[in-house]
């Protein structure tokens, strides 16, 4: 394992006292340093408009198509309050189930049913007898 000593910089970089911090300023550097003209400062006031404007224009074209699918989304029959797509998914579900509890109490009934009519014919009347 490498021994890490004090000061060290990750690969690649340099220490700034080490090699010289003094290095030559660009144009914009030494323009930010100073002042801007008032035209300059116009200009850029102007352009800053212009970009805010068109992202308020790209957020409402966005939320303009995220209401419409979600209008959409809600307007499908099956679709669960506009709760998303899992859900959708559940109520789905749920609807399978609802008709296999169903079918499972009718084929219960009819089993009941059908041993309720074998016991009146078997032990009470005793129309039929079994030896």
């Amino acid at each position: 394992m490498a021994k890490r000593t004090r000061g060290s910089n990750r690969p690649g970089q340099r220490h700034a006292e080490r090699h010289g911090s003094a290095r030559p300023q660009s144009r914009l550097e030494s323009q930010a340093a100073g002042s801007l003209s008032a035209a300059e400062e116009a200009r850029a006031a102007e352009l800053e408009s212009q970009i805010i404007a068109q992202e308020r224009a790209a957020e409402v074209t966005r939320a303009r198509g995220r209401d419409r699918g979600r209008a959409a989304e809600v307007a499908r029959p099956g679709r669960a309050g506009g709760q998303g797509l899992l859900a959708a998914r559940a109520a789905e579900e749920y609807g399978y189930v609802v008709r296999d509890v169903r079918r499972i109490l009718v084929v219960g009934g009819a089993i009941v049913a059908v041993l309720a009519v074998l016991f009146v014919l078997i032990d009470v009347i005793r129309a039929v007898t079994i030896s």
